[in-house]
């Protein structure tokens, strides 16, 4: 008998029908013999739709707030999961993420997890309970509901199942699992039986978006094995766990894009230092990620530095860069929003040389322009036009051979 931590997003809970459908699902877990924690999304564009009634009736709708408002989304899909367990004859019982002891930070609309005390799943376990557990939420130490951003849910999942110690983590989601590149865009794109850690990390915060990144981070550092299925159709998924010898065969496990980007560019600014510790120091105050950055080599005591952002964030950025811009005497600032990022993603580049210099090869030969680079261990990625974001995507594909799978 294992313990699973069987997780059900958006379109997995859509529509009462679906609902009965992951309800099957759980049934027949618990039926082989399996304890159970079921964790769930919000319905399919609850959120959105809460979030759009916030901003009926404000412009700036108060973050705390915001965590108040969009926490119901979730409390209402695992109450219908409960009643209809139990109507089944199994004995479910729904759970906050107030109930269930995972306590965060203050970061209201984008809290970080500090520790979770999982008690009274412990005890309903003990009891034969199937615990149902809101997703996406918390409490601070103030209690204060908090909520975990965007795909906080599978980040739920994972912590509850490394407090629990659980053997598996499943993911059900509306996709089968990783895939080389998105299927949508690269028709020729194959399903990855397994992928380390450390890559769909990268793939996650690099756009793909069947695992929201922190879960993957608190996956790998507690050793959690994540399995990627479909709530849709049966079948294998995508495992994702520590990385063996046969993964570095592979020098490309993934090529990913990712639309959800804007350049800023503060030109003129004096070359002197303390003057890059300014802006983004101003910049993570206000909690706002910076990815790539580029300082152009100094002309006449000058230099120009360019960094991208999320693009979601970028009318918060842009006030805060031109105040620091100003203070610092910088000449001007410059926005460009219709960027996008192409990036390969393999354990296998540590052992094979050259993958950098035949993915130039081939953007140049595409005729993609590259504005930014920036380069791990186990990841390239490129700054370029949006408009040529699915060119590259295909042509990157083809190139290195991922259509083909191992050889």
């Amino acid at each position: 008998m294992a313990l699973i931590v069987q997780k059900y997003g958006g379109t997995s809970v859509g529509t009462i029908e679906r609902i009965h459908r992951v309800a099957e699902m759980v049934a027949k877990t618990k039926a082989e013999g399996h304890d159970v924690v079921v964790v769930l999304s919000a319905m399919s564009g609850e959120t959105d739709r809460l979030v759009r009634l916030a901003h009926d009736v404000t412009p700036n709708p108060d973050e705390r707030e915001m965590d108040m408002l969009l926490s119901t989304g979730e409390r209402v899909t695992i109450a219908l999961l409960a009643m209809d367990l139990r109507g089944r004859g199994l004995n479910a019982r729904s759970f906050t993420g107030r109930q269930v002891g995972i306590i965060t930070d203050s970061r209201h609309t984008k809290a970080r997890i500090a520790r979770v005390t999982a008690e009274r799943i412990k005890a309903a376990l003990a009891e034969g309970i199937i615990p149902v557990v809101a997703g996406f939420q918390g409490i601070n130490e103030q209690s204060d509901v908090t909520t975990l951003g965007r795909g906080g849910s599978d980040l739920t999942a994972v912590a509850l199942a490394a407090a629990l110690k659980a053997d598996r983590c499943i993911i059900y989601t509306d996709v089968d699992g990783v895939y080389t590149a998105d299927p949508n865009i690269v028709p020729s794109a194959r399903r990855l039986d397994r992928i380390s850690y450390e890559e769909m990390l990268e793939l996650a915060s690099l756009g793909a978006k069947v695992l929201q990144s922190r879960s993957v981070e608190f996956a790998a550092r507690f050793g959690v094995p994540v399995e990627v299925k479909s709530s849709f159709t049966e079948g294998q998924g995508t495992l994702v766990t520590r990385e063996d010898t046969e993964m570095e065969r592979v020098e490309v496990s993934g090529v990913t894009g990712d639309r959800n980007q804007a350049k800023i560019t503060i030109i003129g600014v004096p070359d002197r230092p303390g003057v890059a510790a300014g802006v983004f120091g101003s910049v993570a105050e206000a909690n706002i990620n910076v990815d790539m950055i580029i300082q152009n080599v100094g002309q006449g005591a000058l230099t120009d530095i360019s960094f991208t952002v999320p693009r979601a964030d970028l009318g918060k950025a842009v006030p805060l860069v031109q105040r620091v811009a100003k203070e610092v005497e910088a000449k001007s600032v410059a926005v460009m929003e219709a960027i996008a990022k192409v990036s390969l993603v393999g354990v296998g580049m540590r052992s094979h040389s050259g993958v950098a210099a035949k993915m130039f090869q081939v953007l140049s030969r595409e005729g993609v322009n590259i504005m930014m680079i920036s380069t791990s261990e186990i990841k390239i990625s490129c700054v370029i036009e949006e408009k040529y974001l699915e060119l590259a995507l295909r042509a990157l594909h083809a190139a290195f051979g991922l259509d083909k799978g191992p050889a």
